[in-house]
């Protein structure tokens, strides 16, 4: 990823040609930079400019009369309440609120879920998807003619049969009556390969912080990111003759849109997109980023503690309603069980600064989370992408996502070592992150459900972990043949910390 970063963080672009070097400045990136935990800039707002908070109370009510007395005392407006799990959303422009509201009897924690401004501050991107040329479509539709069965696209898609996807296809689809939410910038469901297996009672825009129903409303704007319409196809793009082929491509999906128009992903969007999809009905929630502004979320600085406690409860709500929670790992090439690791890039949405972090006490949200399924990325090659985070007991199970081509070249019909998905307006294009491991994931997921449709999201869980293939570590892991070693495995062939349980088996996720 390039500085500052959009927080479809998992998503990394990479055009077909671009010289090794030029991968690399993307392939994991270098993110902006964040001061010290100690010394981090302060999640306040000047006189008369706004910042959204999180104040956690005890759920199952809506908040006291001396609570809501007490933030609008403190200068808040309420923007809305999630009574089931206990976390109110505010507006406030008072630099001393989260301080104020903490000492109320009722609060058990408070915090600022930004530290820019309403509205936050523009951001970069990563980079365009490769977009597939008509020319590109063109070959790829001639060299499938002879496929029997396959959709024209799906040649370049040598992550199917990495998983065993194109096999598990033979016996089954998947079911109409899982949903997979796509919690992300947004899905375009015109799309021809979307449309036919989208969810539009599931799909909403939680940017705000409180759902907004207006149709279409989840949808991306033009100059907003294409990512979450390129998960929603991985996960489910339909097998109809049209374009590529997602791993579940007979279960619905449908777009909760919590990325906000800078590409922010802020605690109450994220909170918001868990309740809608635990209340909901659905199935299985996909999770290609991180919650800004913070990289890891440090439970000793009181507002950090604020934004974990909140995600926290509405993950284990939306589990709790029947949802198996999926996430990205990350692209930073960090192990996430080191004694401490640099963290250059928070808070992203302002001035971030170095910050040295242990990141078992500060927590990369919702990815760390308990209960939440964490997925690494593997490349053409089956090796560990060079960008993916990796950690023994961290990292849970591991799917395709793609990588430098130079790295790990596919073999042909396939041309590009990045993972071909969806793009609004019709068109397909490559990218490549833990971002398009983790969807790979949350269709196994779907397919398990498919088959074992009673099963509770512990069932769920525990069947993906023992269906999948084994993987022993990479050693030693230099994969841009430098002669240096670029990442360190640790543990046996069935539970490490580049592969966790291994690879996802969509195949025995439909035959079990």
């Amino acid at each position: 990823m390039t500085a500052p970063h959009p927080r479809h963080r998992r998503a990394l672009a990479i055009p077909a040609g671009l010289a090794v070097a030029a991968s690399l400045a993307l392939l994991p990136g270098a993110p902006a930079t964040a001061a010290p935990a100690a010394e981090a800039a302060p999640a306040t707002a000047t006189d008369g400019t706004s910042l959204s908070y999180v104040v956690n109370v005890s759920p199952g009510h809506r908040p006291s009369a001396t609570v809501r007395r007490a933030i609008a005392k403190a200068g808040g407006t309420i923007v809305t309440s999630y009574d089931r799990i206990g976390v109110i959303v505010v507006h406030s422009a008072n630099p001393d609120f989260a301080r104020t509201v903490r000492k109320v009897r009722g609060v058990q924690s408070a915090g600022a879920t930004r530290t820019a401004p309403l509205p936050s501050a523009a951001t970069t991107d990563t980079g365009a998807p490769q977009v597939l040329s008509g020319k590109d479509l063109a070959a790829a539709k001639a060299g499938s003619a002879k496929a029997e069965g396959q959709d024209p696209l799906e040649s370049l898609q040598w992550d199917l049969p990495a998983i065993k996807a194109d096999k598990a296809h033979e016996k089954s689809l998947g079911s109409e009556k899982v949903t997979v939410a796509v919690l992300d910038t947004g899905v375009d469901d015109t799309h021809p390969d979307i449309a036919p297996n989208f969810d539009r009672e599931a799909s909403v825009n939680c940017v705000a912080g409180k759902p907004d129903t207006t149709d279409g409303a989840w949808r991306p704007s033009a100059s907003e990111s294409p990512h979450g319409t390129h998960v929603a196809g991985e996960i489910a793009a339909a097998k109809n003759g049209i374009g590529m082929t997602g791993v579940a491509p007979g279960v619905k999906v449908s777009g909760i849109k919590v990325g906000n128009p800078d590409g922010f992903f802020y605690t109450e969007a994220v909170v918001c997109g868990f309740m809608w999809a635990a209340e909901h009905g659905v199935d299985v929630t996909n999770n290609s980023y991180y919650t800004d502004p913070w990289y890891f979320n440090c439970k000793d600085d009181p507002d950090q503690k604020a934004l974990v406690e909140a995600v926290s409860r509405a993950t284990r709500y939306a589990e709790k309603k029947g949802a198996v929670n999926v996430a990205a790992a990350g692209n930073e090439n960090y192990d996430l069980t080191s004694d401490e690791i640099t963290d250059p890039s928070s808070p992203n949405d302002t001035t971030p600064g170095d910050r040295t972090v242990d990141p078992s006490k500060c927590l990369d949200i919702p990815t760390q989370l308990p209960g939440v399924v964490t997925v690494a990325a593997t490349g053409a090659k089956g090796l560990k992408s060079s960008f993916s985070n990796y950690g023994r007991g961290v990292v849970d199970i591991a799917a395709p996502g793609g990588d430098s081509t130079a790295y790990q070249t596919p073999e042909p019909p396939a041309t590009s070592g990045l993972i071909l998905g969806t793009l609004p307006g019709g068109k397909w294009g490559y990218m490549a992150g833990t971002s398009m491991a983790s969807p790979h994931v949350a269709g196994v997921a779907a397919l398990i459900k498919s088959t074992h449709p009673h099963a509770s999201p512990a069932m769920v869980k525990a069947l993906l972990y023992a269906e999948a293939d084994a993987t022993a570590c990479t050693k030693p892991y230099d994969i841009d043949g430098d002669g240096k070693v670029d990442a360190v495995c640790e543990g046996p062939k069935n539970r490490n910390g580049f592969y966790g349980w291994g690879m996802a088996d969509a195949l025995d996720a439909v035959t079990w």
